[in-house]
């Protein structure tokens, strides 16, 4: 689609309000001045489903945002922070009935027809990070940020440290508190008057208003809906998507109260649903497990209706739209070249074979693109972009070279960091955007320059430490080669005298060690390991299991050892220790022992939780607590985790000391 097109469909999708068909969304853009084009409804609807910016209600109809949203109820629970300051802070509360174009302190809210007055309200950005981070841990400083001129300004004077206070508008609910004997536990009803406008309507409910079994009606259908996101998405392009699609799933009973607001459903009463990582980002997901890797790149800003050059790269690994083409081309300009193929290999890396054909091809477009570019192009106008282009473009190209010797290479994938493919993905997706956004005539204002060199200083931050971790890992990959053998028994050799390298993770978190064992291992001594490399105590209960084809489980006896074990394709074992806690086993290339050779640990990284604690995303709120907390929660979280804890804290000779106290032989 064109990028006139594209806009008339965004426009037509935030101002209807009635299911509708391709042919009805065709007619509109192309009443917009487009020519006629029998292949638009198909690119159109291509375009629905791949960006997931409307749903899909049968075979012929879909439903936009707005219609779904628009009238809608859900709520929200003042905090006692904010009926303590008198004070609402829109945040992420409006998640998914409000734009997602629209920033938060754009919304307008009203009580009883009058509109609510808006207020400013200063405090240290770590108290405000918590009504954000619906959006996404990692983004809540971004939206503080846009919140005035002032903020950003703060938070670009130094990108690796927050500033010690920011201003953000909210709304002033001191009247309304007082006239509706407001307290603790009462909530607000939302009634979306606009989506596209963001307006709401508030009313008060009492905290006992409602019946227990109405809202664990409600907990039923959001939790159902959670997973069938998950289930038919996976981890989408963002949280909002993936909330977004939950309540359309469930249908009107999630749009609708009696209700939990959805930070009471996320972070105090599902047992289903948890915040996982996902790269170097976060996304909501089944509890207890974790979002698997891909091994290739996912942009979801590249198009869906591709050209033939973008569908070219795209089949090289290089989902990126023309706009990132034409980005590298005027940063050859930027460096006074003229030669085609400098231009194609910093675009393509070598490492990616282009036959001839395609070569040719490739150049034919660019020597278009630079003679129809180069009559415009000012040096002089470019002195502010022109430097931080071509350090994206190198970053961008360090991105896709590294990825496509990972895909070619013959390293394991279980040796890799853990999400090195949606971590590089990630890299990759933001750089293309920023080249995006550097592709054209107009310069970006010097704040602007800054805050994309910040977000770019990050990027090769990001960048530098995955890839020292792929070579360590690649390292520790060859060398355990020398002396690893593929699998079955050694001809001429007992059984006894075949390793296994194994990989113990905690399922929710960065907690990892590798360790060496016989064959001959039993699940009773498997659970003596994983205590020990968790410095845990034996208080709860623990067994094993195996996923079948069918996603059943098969529980392990204690007795059977790991050489015995049947199983089903992943080499995989999970590990239930108490109800909280999951840890994945995963079982590595067979080793060949060295003479007398013990068990012992080889790697690991990160402090692991004390089990007492509730769960990962407990553990996980903790350690917020102790990084960026008030003196009280850190406090608090210290006296949980215990006076010593450490987050990062790993002695691996410390752990090896125990094992030979448990294992002396």
């Amino acid at each position: 689609m064109e990028l006139d097109q594209d806009e008339a469909l965004y426009e037509f999708l935030e101002n209807v309000s009635e299911p509708f068909t391709l042919d009805d969304i065709t007619i509109y853009v192309q009443a917009s001045g487009q020519k006629p084009d029998k292949k638009l409804a198909a690119e159109i609807g291509n375009y629905l489903d791949t960006r997931k910016i409307a749903f899909k209600q049968d075979s012929r109809y879909w439903v936009s945002r707005r219609t779904c949203f628009e009238p809608a109820e859900f709520v929200i629970s003042p905090s006692r922070l904010e009926l303590l300051n008198g004070i609402l802070i829109p945040g992420h509360r409006c998640v998914p009935f409000a734009n997602p174009l629209t920033l938060p302190h754009r919304y307008k809210f009203f009580y009883k027809g009058n509109p609510v007055p808006v207020t400013t309200t200063e405090a240290p950005p770590e108290e405000l990070y918590p009504f954000y981070c619906i959006y996404g841990e990692e983004f809540a400083p971004q939206y503080i940020a846009r919140d005035n001129n002032e903020n950003e300004d703060a938070y670009n004077a130094d990108p690796y440290e927050d500033p010690p206070e920011v201003s953000i508008h909210t709304l002033d609910m001191r009247a309304i508190y007082r006239e509706s004997s407001f307290v603790p536990g009462d909530r607000f009803i939302v009634r979306t008057i606009n989506w596209k406008e963001c307006l709401y309507e508030l009313e008060k409910a009492g905290k006992d208003e409602w019946q227990r079994a109405d809202l664990d009606e409600w907990l039923e259908a959001a939790e159902s809906g959670f997973e069938d996101s998950f289930a038919m998405l996976g981890p989408g392009a963002s949280t909002e998507e993936q909330i977004a699609f939950a309540y359309w799933f469930v249908g009107k009973r999630m749009r609708g109260v009696p209700a939990y607001s959805l930070e009471e459903f996320l972070y105090e009463k599902t047992n289903r649903v948890d915040i996982v990582p996902y790269g170097i980002e976060t996304r909501f997901w089944f509890a207890g497990k974790e979002i698997p890797d891909n091994k290739n790149l996912q942009n979801y800003i590249v198009p869906p209706d591709r050209t033939f050059i973008e569908e070219l790269l795209f089949q090289k690994n290089i989902p990126i739209s023309e706009f990132v083409i034409l980005s590298y081309i005027r940063d050859a300009f930027f460096r006074n070249e003229k030669d085609i193929d400098l231009v194609i290999n910093r675009l393509i890396p070598p490492v990616i074979h282009l036959d001839e054909a395609e070569w040719d091809l490739l150049a034919d477009y660019i020597f278009d693109s630079m003679d129809d570019f180069y009559k415009s192009y000012s040096l002089f106008l470019d002195q502010g972009a022109g430097p931080v282009r071509q350090r994206v473009a190198e970053l961008h190209t360090a991105v896709i070279e590294l990825s496509v010797k990972l895909q070619k290479g013959e390293i394991e994938s279980v040796w890799l960091p853990r999400h090195t493919f949606i971590v590089l993905s990630q890299i990759q997706g933001h750089a293309a955007a920023l080249l995006e956004d550097l592709a054209f005539d107009d310069s970006p204002g010097n704040s602007e320059i800054t805050a994309m060199e910040n977000s770019l200083d990050s990027m090769i931050d990001t960048y530098s430490d995955i890839k020292e971790l792929i070579n360590t890992a690649m390292d520790n990959f060859r060398r355990s080669n020398l002396t690893l053998i593929q699998g079955g028994k050694l001809s001429g050799q007992p059984r006894t005298k075949l390793w296994r390298m194994v990989q113990i993770s905690i399922s929710g978190l960065d907690v990892w060690r590798r360790v060496i064992i016989s064959q001959e291992c039993t699940m009773e001594e498997m659970h003596r390991i994983i205590q020990v490399s968790m410095n845990w105590k034996n208080d709860l209960r623990f067994r094993f299991y195996t996923e079948t084809p069918e996603g059943g489980k098969e529980y392990l006896h204690d007795k059977i050892m790991l050489g015995d074990i049947d199983f089903h394709g992943k080499k995989e074992i999970i590990y239930e220790y108490g109800p909280k806690w999951n840890v994945k086993v995963i079982i590595m290339s067979s080793y060949q022992p060295a003479k007398n050779e013990v068990r012992r640990f080889v790697a690991g990284d990160g402090a692991a939780p004390p089990e007492q604690v509730d769960g990962p995303r407990h553990f996980r709120r903790l350690l917020g607590y102790l990084e960026a907390g008030s003196s009280v929660d850190r406090q608090s979280a210290q006296h949980e985790l215990g006076a010593g804890f450490t987050p990062d804290a790993f002695d691996l000779d410390g752990i090896n000391r125990n094992l030979r106290e448990i294992f002396p032989s």
